[in-house]
């Protein structure tokens, strides 16, 4: 069965919804809402069986929906109506919320419902709940309206027809919906305010006499301050204090400012802080974008890092950490990455504010060199990479570095570079990748620009085990797993053979001639003639539409595709 994939990006849930439903053995293909005459002629070129719209922010063109079955995917229950359904969800306190599956009418989101699920809510950004809960919901709920599309004995419900349906209609969610009121608001509805608007479109509010966008808020127990007022600094966070305490707020946007996008909160106020007082970044005081723990004798490294992305002074405290836990003598170091995250390498908007972009560019590829290095050349015990989030590009590979990679299914990798920029990558992914995976796969996982899921990557070596259970239950299954390996009868023989496979390597050929190799490509591309790199990047951090869908994902407009109805004819 053919399904086309209609959406306004290729994003988180997108990638999970492709990658399931290509597991499940239906035939993907994408096409971006460009305009509405692209989107027809897509569905004329593809003759596709079922149309789904997993993420659209406007409505499926009527000549769309009335030839062929369109399933719409709303984050929200059974009744909810309008585009800002989870921002209301956060903003109301919902202990419970849900996924839809709509087939698309006249009318927004007032479809026959295909299916549903729901989940618990959880004190976290919409960003997050985005890529946690509701995009597990998400896959539930629209494989099971698939299955029951392709039986073609199911017949929906009308919405109208569900008389005890839990959501609403409501409007779009807008900043006066959601003002804080700094003298009034405790911290738990400041925090849940910034959470309804984050990763967008921000929350609007006034600091150190700014009009800024507020985004990556959290709690900073033990600390108070005067309320709206900043009251200290941690790494790339602010202390701002509310009316029973303080949160931290560890991004920031000015609209107003030569760079306004996303960026470190006090890299946007640089020269306005003065003498506050500063906690360190990774202390139980701080921010904490790095902990470390050490029990049973494994050493554990979270690194919580804002969407995955890891600037070059982010890449040395992690090496640095890396190393203070090596010092411990462990028999094994997880890395475990964050929630959302374990790395999506490259920090593109950190770069794209520098003096220099090609420069911080070098800076930041080395760093991460760095970092992956170390981890190699750890043979005095057994390391992890344990991905409960998503990673991309240089993360993929730093990930690989460890000895194991291990996930639960619910994750999606983009190992590949190419779409920005055509970069060449290092993390020394040539070294790394054809040992893991073999020469060929390892040319077609660089090849491919293709979301990947758990299933494929253990079948091509990129990961090592799945661990059972979604993301909810990994972090209790890892401890135990890894406390198992930490005292497995054939420790010592391990190590053995890792150290003896490093020393054979390194005398065939050493890890700095892959380094020097990787790195004169990645000159090119900083430095080079082509400007591909630095248009990519652009185009990425201040959220350029594509013009039209990649090949790679547009099955439709490939040389050589033949329609449906052509193939049966």
């Amino acid at each position: 069965m053919r399904i086309l994939f209609l959406v306004h990006s290729f994003n988180s849930l997108t990638q999970r919804l492709f990658v399931a439903l290509r597991d499940a053995g239906y035939e993907v293909s994408v096409e971006f809402d460009v305009n509405p005459e692209t989107t027809i002629a897509a569905v004329d070129l593809y003759e596709p069986d079922l149309v789904i719209a997993p993420f659209l922010k406007r409505a499926i063109p009527e000549e769309v929906w009335r030839s062929k079955t369109c399933f719409v995917v709303h984050p929200g229950v059974v009744g909810d109506r309008g585009p800002s359904a989870l921002d209301w969800a956060i903003l109301g306190d919902e202990a419970d919320w849900g996924v839809t599956v709509l087939e698309a009418n006249g009318e927004m989101d007032a479809g026959d419902v295909w299916s549903s699920r729901t989940f618990p809510m959880r004190a976290a950004s919409k960003a997050s709940l985005y890529r946690t809960e509701v995009t597990a919901a998400a896959v539930a709920a629209v494989r099971e309206a698939v299955d029951r599309f392709a039986g073609g004995s199911f017949t929906p419900t009308p919405l109208a027809a569900i008389e005890d349906a839990p959501g609403r209609q409501r409007p779009l969610a807008r900043q006066t919906d959601r003002r804080i009121d700094w003298q009034a608001d405790s911290s738990e509805t400041v925090l849940r305010k910034i959470n309804s608007a984050d990763g967008f479109p921000g929350l609007a509010a006034s600091l150190l006499g700014r009009d800024l966008r507020l985004y990556d808020a959290r709690p900073a127990p033990g600390h108070s301050g005067p309320a709206g007022t900043v009251c200290g600094v941690s790494g790339p966070a602010l202390l701002v204090g509310t009316r029973d305490g303080a949160i931290w707020i560890g991004q920031l946007r000015d609209e107003q400012s030569e760079h306004p996008f996303k960026l470190p909160a006090t890299q946007v106020v640089a020269g306005q802080l003065g003498e506050l007082p500063a906690f360190s970044v990774d202390d139980e005081r701080g921010y904490r974008e790095i902990r470390g723990a050490f029990r049973h004798d494994v050493a554990f490294l979270h690194f919580d890092f804002y969407n995955g992305a890891m600037s070059t002074d982010q890449c040395e405290r992690l090496r640095e950490a890396f190393n203070a836990a090596r010092a411990l003598e462990p028999r094994v170091i997880v890395l475990a990455g964050g929630h959302d995250f374990w790395s999506n390498g490259m920090h593109l908007n950190c770069i794209e504010a520098s003096a220099s972009p090609a420069e911080e560019s070098w800076r930041n590829i080395n760093a991460i060199d760095d970092l992956a290095l170390d981890i190699i050349n750890a043979t005095e015990c057994l390391t992890v990479a344990a991905l409960s989030g998503n990673a991309g590009a240089g993360g993929v590979f730093l990930a690989r570095a460890a000895d194991q990679v291990w996930s639960h299914g619910d994750l999606v990798l983009n190992p590949h570079y190419k779409d920005m920029g055509n970069l060449y990558g290092s993390e020394y992914w040539t070294y790394l990748l054809p040992r893991s995976c073999g020469a060929e796969r390892a040319r077609l996982i660089m090849e491919a620009r293709l979301p990947i899921g758990v299933r494929e990557a253990l079948e091509l070596g990129l990961a090592d085990r799945r661990i059972a259970g979604g993301r909810c239950s990994f972090a209790a299954q890892l401890e135990r797993e890894v406390r198992n390996l930490a005292a497995c009868p054939d420790y010592e023989q391990r190590i053995e053979r890792k150290r003896a496979r490093r020393l054979a390597d390194e005398e065939c050929r050493p890890l700095a001639d892959y380094r020097r190799d990787e790195l004169e490509r990645m000159r090119r591309n900083f430095f080079g003639f082509d400007p591909s790199y630095h248009v990519a990047r652009y185009n990425f951090v201040y959220k350029v539409p594509r013009s039209r869908t990649p090949l790679t994902l547009a099955v439709h407009r490939r040389a050589g595709h033949v329609p449906a109805m052509r193939q049966a004819s």
